[in-house]
């Protein structure tokens, strides 16, 4: 195999500073064409892979360093396309929608061309709001900046509180952080307890619907079949959500994930005696091994330029309904109603939850 790429592929070299400040120049050396690329800023690093093939083809005898061309392309192509999937999931939508959530406070408008901090806007002045709910300081909240006595470690686990982004280092300014995605319009913390990222997890348990006859239901449309999730209505907007929560410092996702799902679903904070059976199908369901789904930034209303959502959305899925056909749902303190909701494209949910659940569908191959 080594040969026959030898036979095919120009020798590649590609020579970038650390930090991404310097061009990529690509040589090919061949006898037919002994030229040199010409030299490429660093946008046009996908482009550069275009070049790479046009001069393979203008050769008869090539050689190739191996190793050095194909990590090259990997390392080019995974950046790109994992920027591309992640973008379009950060993309400031409901981060944006005024009055604020539970307030009559109005966001500076933000065009979406002035969304991200790279663009110079120096008339920007973004209104100031942190909920009073927050400002009594209960135990999920941090304290104001301005309190002497409070110094957070951005960046890094600071004691039990995870301040990291799963989005990677993000900026401060004068020990404040800013938010990873662009502007949104609002300083403050408003609804959000810590400054930064405040970190969530999503379960998103799905069974197939099925027929009186215990088959599987298909959709005449798409000739997919149809597949179903819990899901609650919140009781703070009245829209329908995946039934997640906040990780509280300490706690392991894994565990976050059941708690919610129990508080949320299945009201366990009121449920009293031994059940069992109940608590049987439950260990069951988050013992086996979960799909992962999504992790990073959440467009969230609720979204400052100080502090913002993230989450890590896991699919829990009942392929055969043993476990869940049966299971008592019952909505918790925080939700309005609960119920198996159909999958499919007119599901309008909160935040990015809808994006969520589409992409359970594909990787289910389920309709959507």
């Amino acid at each position: 195999m080594t040969a026959q790429l030898a036979a095919r592929v120009p020798q590649v070299i590609v020579r970038a500073a650390r930090g991404g400040c310097a061009g990529i120049r690509v040589t090919s050396v061949c006898r037919a064409a002994n030229q040199e690329a010409p030299y490429l800023s660093p946008r046009s690093r996908v482009g550069c892979l275009a070049v790479w093939m046009w001069r393979g083809l203008t050769c008869a005898v090539t050689t190739v360093t191996i190793t050095a061309a194909l990590a090259a392309m990997g390392s080019i192509l995974s950046s790109y396309w994992f920027h591309k999937s992640n973008s379009s999931m950060a993309a400031h939508v409901k981060a944006l929608t005024s009055p604020y959530p539970g307030s009559q406070v109005n966001r500076w408008p933000v065009p979406s061309e002035k969304v991200s901090w790279s663009i110079e806007w120096p008339e920007y002045k973004p209104v100031e709001y942190t909920a009073p709910s927050v400002l009594a300081q209960p135990p999920w909240a941090d304290p104001p900046l301005s309190d002497g006595k409070f110094s957070p470690q951005f960046n890094t686990l600071d004691g039990k509180v995870q301040r990291e982004s799963l989005e990677g280092t993000y900026h401060t300014e004068n020990g404040t952080p800013r938010n990873p995605a662009g502007r949104t319009g609002i300083i403050g913390r408003g609804l959000l307890g810590r400054w930064g990222p405040n970190h969530a997890a999503d379960p998103i348990i799905t069974r197939w619907k099925r027929d009186a006859a215990g088959q599987r239901v298909t959709d005449p449309g798409s000739g997919k079949p149809v597949l179903q999730f819990v899901a609650i209505e919140r009781k703070d907007c009245g829209q329908w959500a995946i039934p997640g929560g906040m990780v509280d410092p300490g706690e392991l996702v894994t565990a976050t994930l059941r708690r919610e799902f129990c508080e949320e679903a299945l009201n366990s904070l009121e449920k009293e005696g031994d059940e069992k059976e109940t608590e049987d199908k439950i260990q069951t369901l988050f013992s086996q091994k979960p799909l992962p789904v999504y992790k990073g930034y959440v467009d969230d209303p609720r979204n400052t330029d100080n502090s913002w959502m993230e989450t890590q959305a896991v699919n829990y899925h009942d392929e055969t309904g043993d476990l869940l056909d049966l299971l008592p749902l019952q909505a918790g303190d925080d939700a309005g109603k609960v119920q198996w909701v159909d999958v499919s494209s007119s599901c309008s949910l909160y935040a990015s939850h809808s994006n969520f659940i589409k992409l359970v569908a594909e990787k289910h191959d389920a309709n959507w």
